[in-house]
């Protein structure tokens, strides 16, 4: 009995020593090795997920550049997959990571990267991958002309930092901008400032409210008026904050969003809500509808939305009949300091996933690359407000020549789309981004809810008041699992976060060993007994 037991637990420590040095392992270090040499003589199918926002223009620059690399690398084809809302990816990558069925290159966002990361080395980490001489960006065996990692404008590359690490490239870069009703404004009797701040959006806003005698609005003539509508309310929660200086969260996940200051916002939020001069896409639906049709002042969506906006727009949902001419003008989102504007930088980031063969990804990693050759680049900012993410492709001179040609047709030159480009280049310094970690999904979508909440029960009357704030906050934090998933307790103080794969193995194994040292401290004791 004393040898079965010495073997048990001599096997017991071996095997905690082996799993606690690969769980300490998967920590410090990448399985993924760049190989030598690219391995031409094999063919490879890597599979590419995308988001085209329906635009068919988009595609088409897609498919193109899927054709225009497989020319380059005949050896890779490229297989790939259209989703309507990112939303849709990061759902499928999650379900994929469990079966290893991941995609080889996915837009996606950095705080979906950062859930990705929980799993066992899922994302390929690209720091020596930008810089290596043979194969990294303008590498001297890349067979095309991408962008050297100092060609990527600065402000974007780090935003897809997340910890020490790099884990995506930048793919287009977009911000948030007001898009105004200028003819409305100055019938209401005010003149647009250099720069919106939210006291005036909401006094424009509140004045908009008055009606006629027979029920119209007065400002339009109509009976639908909301004079101001925000499409994502969690970046206008997270540029509330923000601006306010109040904190959303820290950089280690600790969570800073639920305080007093946030509390005043959402007072003042309900307060216009509760006349009806302002409402959410959510609620209301898409703010360019309204925008178009007379029926709205200040629209806040993303400059990526720009060709949908304004009474000559490409792109619209409504009949022509319900279209109101006026002039649009584009400004920066509503700030409380207009000598210091704040304003959330937005936009997709393409990543590179890990899998068994390291020749498979390197060939997903040649065409991430390509993604950011300057005819991709310019021809994907040139269907929506997106710029440029490279210093290179931004400098063209087909970008340059692109630009100056504002107004010239209401497609390709769209002039709203065109200032909307503008917006963001003249302020790329005034941009800002979110701390990435597991659980900063979570939190930006418990930021817009937190304004959706109190929208909905302005509408329906209900009180607003200190005791349903505290509810508010409560539910806001448990439908989102802020202290369980994210990592952080009641209090938003970052905890330890779910236990990686090596770790679960560790304990499932430790379990297993001591319960097979039970069975034979058993058996040993009933052959004692029949002895």
């Amino acid at each position: 009995m004393k040898k079965t037991r010495i073997a048990a637990l001599a096997l017991c420590a071996a095997l905690t020593c082996l799993l606690m040095s690969g769980c300490h392992g998967s920590r410090e270090r990448s399985s993924f090795e760049l190989p030598d040499k690219f391995d031409e003589s094999r063919s490879y199918e890597i599979s590419f997920w995308a988001k085209n926002d329906t635009n068919r223009a988009q595609t088409r620059i897609y498919e193109q550049a899927i054709e225009d690399f497989e020319a380059v690398y005949p050896n890779i084809k490229v297989n790939l997959r259209l989703y309507t809302d990112y939303g849709k990816i990061y759902n499928d990558v999650i379900t994929n990571i469990a079966t290893n069925t991941t995609p080889n290159v996915c837009i996606t966002y950095p705080d979906h990267i950062a859930t990705y990361l929980t799993g066992d080395e899922v994302v390929v980490p690209l720091d020596d991958l930008l810089t290596d001489p043979v194969y990294g960006l303008g590498g001297r065996e890349v067979r095309f002309d991408a962008p050297k990692a100092s060609e990527i404008v600065p402000q974007f590359l780090s935003e897809c930092r997340i910890g020490s690490r790099c884990y995506a490239l930048p793919y287009m870069r977009s911000t948030e901008a007001c898009y105004v009703n200028r003819d409305f404004v100055e019938a209401l009797g005010y003149t647009l400032p250099e720069t919106l701040t939210w006291d005036f959006v909401w006094e424009v806003s509140e004045a908009a409210m008055a009606k006629d005698a027979d029920g119209n609005f007065a400002v339009n003539g109509q009976k639908v008026m909301i004079p101001f509508i925000y499409k994502s309310t969690d970046n206008m929660m997270i540029q509330l904050v923000r601006q306010k200086g109040s904190g959303y969260s820290t950089a280690d996940g600790d969570i800073l969003l639920f305080n007093d200051e946030t509390e005043q916002l959402l007072y003042t939020i309900a307060e216009h809500a509760g006349t009806g001069a302002f409402s959410t896409f959510k609620i209301s639906s898409y703010p360019g509808n309204f925008f178009n049709a007379g029926q709205c002042i200040f629209a806040v969506d993303s400059t990526a939305g720009a060709t949908w906006m304004g009474s000559d727009a490409p792109l619209m949902d409504i009949s022509a009949d319900r279209v109101v001419d006026f002039e649009t003008v584009v400004m920066t989102v509503p700030q409380f300091d207009p000598d210091k504007p704040q304003m959330i930088s937005q936009g997709p980031s393409v990543c590179v996933f890990n899998k068994e063969d390291p020749q498979e990804v390197l060939a997903a990693w040649l065409f991430t690359q390509f993604l950011l050759t300057d005819g991709v680049q310019t021809a994907y900012a040139e269907t929506e407000g997106y710029v440029p993410v490279t210093l290179k492709a931004r400098q063209s001179d087909e970008y340059r020549d692109y630009l100056s040609r504002e107004g010239e047709d209401n497609n390709k030159y769209y002039y709203v789309k065109l200032r909307a480009s503008g917006l963001l280049l003249d302020n790329v310094d005034n941009t800002f981004v979110t701390p990435v970690f597991n659980g900063s999904a979570s939190l930006r979508d418990a930021a817009g809810q937190l304004i959706e909440n109190v929208t909905k029960s302005m509408r329906r009357r209900e009180t607003v008041d200190d005791a349903y704030m505290d509810k508010l906050f409560d539910d806001v934090r448990s439908l989102y699992r802020l202290n369980q998933v994210s990592g952080v307790d009641f209090s938003g103080k970052a905890q330890l976060g779910p236990l990686p794969t090596t770790s679960k193995a560790l304990l499932g194994s430790l379990a297993g060993i001591w319960v097979l040292i039970g069975v034979f401290a058993l058996i040993s004791l009933l052959k004692k007994k029949k002895r």
